[in-house]
């Protein structure tokens, strides 16, 4: 998915947001705002969202000095997550289809968003949320093909978001019953999960967790190490979490699945789904040349 023009006012609020995460004085937000747009102003427009917000963030980084500005917003996310995984597991162990269940629990730990959001999630927002998801209806619906795929993988490859969405990840996880390799970011980004994150939320027994070897939203072939293009290469299944993903992944081929809840009109767009619509969608015809 390439980068719309809509995309540059949420990369500039973005930047914004991380300077105030990072606890910033007015000063240092507004040259926070300055890289920004510097950054906008001279990368490739070709390159889809998530390779631009690399780029911005790792700038973010360095003009802030602050390794994890997201540190303390992703250590609350998880904390109210793990206080809702009791009822999460039992709601899908109770379901008539705990597949479904379980996709749709994943699918609403994606509200753990810093991207558009600027504070942490209760406990008490995060079961509003996923009452809502688990009997909204899909706006785009390939769980039969997902569900046919999973019958066959011997194992599934799984790409996380964000910290805390990670411990509806595990429900998911324990649901498959299928060894999965849980692929995190290799440092700070945003609040996208990291290997802590993923032994926070307790996937450190449920799955193989491996970096994907950089520290960009989404997935970025070109940049992630040898080790896990070969994961990627050879996985039977992807699960593929989360908007980020989604935009880096959408023409991937078919063994990619996006999950995901619809916050952006531009993704809403490209998919042809409504803001908020839940989403399980089989990726198109395999571009990525990295792979």
């Amino acid at each position: 998915m390439r980068t719309h023009l809509d995309c540059y006012p949420c990369f500039v609020r973005q930047a914004v947001d991380a300077a105030r995460f990072a606890g910033v004085d007015a000063t240092a937000q507004k040259h926070a705002v300055r890289t920004a747009m510097e950054v906008l102003g001279t990368v490739d427009a070709e390159l889809d969202p998530p390779r631009v917000a690399g780029r911005l963030y790792r700038a973010l980084r360095d003009e802030l000095g602050q390794a994890d500005p997201y540190a303390q917003v992703k250590e609350a996310s998880t904390k109210a997550a793990l206080e809702l995984y009791p009822w999460l597991s039992e709601r899908v162990a109770a379901s008539d289809d705990p597949l479904e269940a379980a996709v749709r629990v994943a699918i609403a730990g994606s509200v753990i968003d810093a991207g558009p959001a600027d504070t942490a999630p209760t406990a008490a927002d995060l079961w509003a949320h996923t009452q809502r998801v688990l009997s909204a209806p899909l706006a785009v619906d390939d769980l039969d093909a997902l569900r046919a795929e999973l019958a066959r993988a011997p194992w599934v490859l799984y790409l996380a978001d964000n910290a805390g969405e990670t411990v509806f990840d595990r429900v998911l996880i324990e649901t498959l019953r299928l060894p999965v390799t849980y692929a995190v970011k290799s440092g700070p980004t945003l609040n996208d999960a990291t290997r802590a994150d993923a032994l926070a939320a307790g996937l450190g027994s449920r799955a193989r967790i491996v970096d994907v070897g950089c520290a960009v939203p989404g997935l970025d072939l070109g940049r992630c190490s040898a080790e896990f293009r070969r994961a990627f290469a050879t996985a039977p299944v992807v699960l593929a979490k989360g908007q980020a993903n989604y935009e880096s992944l959408s023409e991937a081929g078919h063994r990619v699945f996006s999950l995901l809840q619809v916050t952006c009109p531009v993704i809403a767009g490209d998919l042809g789904a409504p803001v908020d619509g839940v989403v399980i969608r089989r990726a198109s015809t395999a571009v990525l040349a990295e792979v």
